[in-house]
């Protein structure tokens, strides 16, 4: 018998998604703004690499006006020969122009504010200064040699017909891409569906969106914005970033792939390796219920849990592990049932009557609830004490 991964439920076809969809992402740069994370070269190249090598097809690399050292790190992965686009962010400053032209990066995103709070608290400019400096700074990108795009920042914030005003020009200006920005992920699927098809009705370049996390709508905000018209998505992987964090990389591909049925060529069987390397790297733990890749994703402990997966791991998986190079584990602690214990004692051919299964699983519920999750060492520690005591007992082995 054949099983479905997913839903028979799922309405996926009534969603229009774009014909191409990019992903761009930005662990290097909004990952690494992530309080108290810092990447040295080494680890920026091996993580650029690793994006790479499953597919991602934009990679941004970093923030070169930060510091000469960022500048360099940012030249260095353009250099590496990687099959995926490298770009970079600046401001609308020559400055930050001048150091992403000099990093040889394949596209440069400058970004500008719009809303009333960032204008006026931030940027201390009108409305037609900024407008005025995004035009300016493109034609100064376009001089410096960049193919440049340029996105609002807190643009669900903003006023729409100042906003729209911007990106109108600035695509008459040469820009390849408009980018919209939920800077405090503050924005509904709804509203952000309804933005970017006002953006898509008054621009023809393609859109991209960069959605923050603060109200845990990243991930279907972000599939929003593709049913509206939007073709890039800035993503990070884990979603690690600022605050709340960004658009997870495996979890946004996993629904593309699983749910929307678009393989966007993210070769997803690299997922698990990529995140724990940028975990590792950040020195952030990787959370056990992390979707997909965490080491709970396909964790079971509960003995009708356990005992069904064992026949069928469908039950309670919608997808097989390998997948995303992750691992199915099955745990001893307080829910376990008879199922695991024959099914560990089967695997070393170790016999036990039926009365030795039933005191082996009330010691390892006991255990569980005393402290947790129990070892392996444990298990067999326990299973040698219980038949040990009846081992002249003819059922036992």
């Amino acid at each position: 018998m054949k099983f479905t991964a997913v839903s028979p439920f799922n309405v996926a076809t009534k969603v229009s998604l774009p014909e191409k969809i990019v992903i761009y992402d930005s662990t290097l740069r909004d990952g690494e703004q992530m309080p108290g994370v810092h990447f040295t070269l080494a680890q920026k190249i091996a993580i650029a690499r690793k994006l790479d090598e499953i597919g991602v097809h934009q990679i941004e690399a970093g923030y070169p006006a930060v510091s000469d050292q960022e500048k360099k790190s940012v030249k260095a992965i353009a250099e590496l020969g990687l099959s995926a686009e490298i770009i970079c962010l600046a401001r609308t400053v020559q400055a930050d122009i001048d150091a992403a032209a000099d990093s040889d990066v394949d596209m440069v995103l400058l970004f500008i504010a719009t809303s009333e709070l960032h204008m006026r608290y931030k940027l201390k400019m009108s409305r037609d200064e900024v407008l005025r400096r995004a035009i300016s700074s493109l034609e100064y990108a376009h001089a410096r040699g960049l193919k440049a795009s340029l996105s609002t920042e807190d643009s669900t914030r903003s006023d729409m017909e100042f906003m729209l005003d911007v990106y109108k020009e600035s695509e008459k200006a040469g820009a390849v891409r408009l980018g919209i920005t939920d800077t405090l992920g503050c924005a509904s699927p709804e509203a952000v569906s309804y933005l970017v098809r006002k953006v898509r009705e008054k621009t023809k370049v393609p859109l991209s969106v960069h959605l923050h996390n603060d109200f845990g709508l990243a991930v279907v905000n972000s599939i929003a914005a593709l049913n509206s018209g939007a073709e890039a998505i800035s993503t990070t992987v884990g979603g690690i970033g600022e605050r709340a964090g960004n658009v997870s990389l495996e979890q946004f591909v996993m629904a593309l792939k699983h749910l929307y049925k678009r393989d966007i060529g993210i070769r997803t069987e690299g997922l698990t390796d990529l995140t724990k390397l940028v975990f590792e790297e950040a020195n952030l733990p990787l959370p056990p219920n992390q979707p997909w890749v965490g080491s709970n994703a396909f964790s079971h402990e509960s003995g009708i849990h356990v005992a069904a997966v064992l026949n069928c791991p469908m039950t309670y998986e919608c997808l097989d592990p390998e997948q995303v190079g992750n691992r199915r584990h099955l745990i001893l602690g307080k829910h376990s049932g008879t199922a695991l214990v024959k099914s560990r004692l089967e695997e070393r051919e170790v016999k036990a009557s039926q009365d030795q299964i039933c005191d082996i699983v009330r010691a390892i519920k006991k255990a569980g609830e005393d402290h947790g999750r129990v070892s392996d060492d444990e298990f067999w520690g326990i299973v040698e004490a219980i038949l040990g005591k009846n081992d002249k007992n003819p059922d036992c082995a």
